[in-house]
């Protein structure tokens, strides 16, 4: 029980490395505070959390609103007593295309849903950890804008290459305080945002050493590893859970072909 008696809100929590963080953070022993757009979707995951014996409670809401952020922690603390981490997960991939092509309010829309909310959840649940004498803050950001870069995907990368930078701020100023912030970088996730498209599906399991894409649950066991004590002297970092990803470079099809038969 890894978590047993602590406090942690995962936002982003209604379907994906969200919902399965939720679910792994309740076994582990943690009190869960769940955030999301989608009410039906909290309110029943909630209920599976609380069928299998953990404690669990919800609010719907935005990310990019700042009383959402705030109210989040409310809820922890007077629900549950206070905040011990956090999981900010939720987060967009947005309107695909070349910068020239890109229309200003599609960059805006993924910088604040990817980067500004991280900003505004780190605003209201610091002062509550360090409350408690400090904890964990977990955001979720990419190898896209760190290891690789991929056409099409300008916003995504320049909010999720912030994310590490801001971990690094946010570790700096309140490591002495026992406050640890780090960054989460999964690579391709078998999530609803992943999409059903066969080929699509291929062509990202080409892209990582592993040959294949990760579970929710996963990624979510990597959160589970930040968000504990066992990353007690872990802090600024950019942990990378890609299935190699960030190290492998595919072949040519021919070269591919030749290597096959050598």
């Amino acid at each position: 029980m890894q978590l047993q008696g602590k406090t942690a809100i995962v936002t982003g929590a209604s379907s994906g490395i969200g919902a399965a963080a939720a679910r792994i953070f309740a076994a582990e022993g943690a009190r869960v505070v769940l955030g999301a757009r989608r009410g039906d979707a909290l309110e029943a995951l909630a209920q599976d959390v609380r069928a299998a014996g953990g404690e669990a409670a919800w609010l719907a809401g935005d990310v990019r609103d700042e009383a959402f952020a705030a109210a989040l922690v409310r809820l922890a603390c007077t629900r549950f007593g206070g905040l011990d981490a956090a999981f900010n997960n939720a987060g967009i991939t947005g309107a695909l295309g070349p910068v020239p092509q890109m229309a200003r309010p599609d960059w805006e829309e993924v910088l604040e849903v990817n980067l500004t909310a991280a900003f505004l959840a780190a605003k209201h649940q610091i002062p509550a950890l360090l409350a408690r004498g400090g904890g964990s803050l977990v955001f979720t950001s990419s190898f896209v804008g760190q290891g690789i870069g991929l056409p099409g995907m300008a916003a995504y990368a320049a909010a999720k290459a912030g994310l590490a930078g801001l971990v690094q701020v946010l570790a700096a100023e309140h490591g002495a305080a026992g406050l640890r912030a780090n960054a989460l970088l999964p690579g391709g996730t078998m999530t609803p945002m992943a999409g059903t498209d066969p080929a699509f599906h291929a062509a990202v399991r080409g892209m990582h050493a592993l040959g294949r894409m990760a579970a929710p649950e996963e990624i979510a066991r990597a959160a589970l590893f930040l968000v504990s004590d066992q990353s007690s002297f872990v802090t600024g970092s950019a942990l990378y859970a890609d299935g190699g990803n960030a190290i492998f470079k595919m072949p040519p099809p021919a070269e591919a072909a030749q290597g096959a038969g050598a």
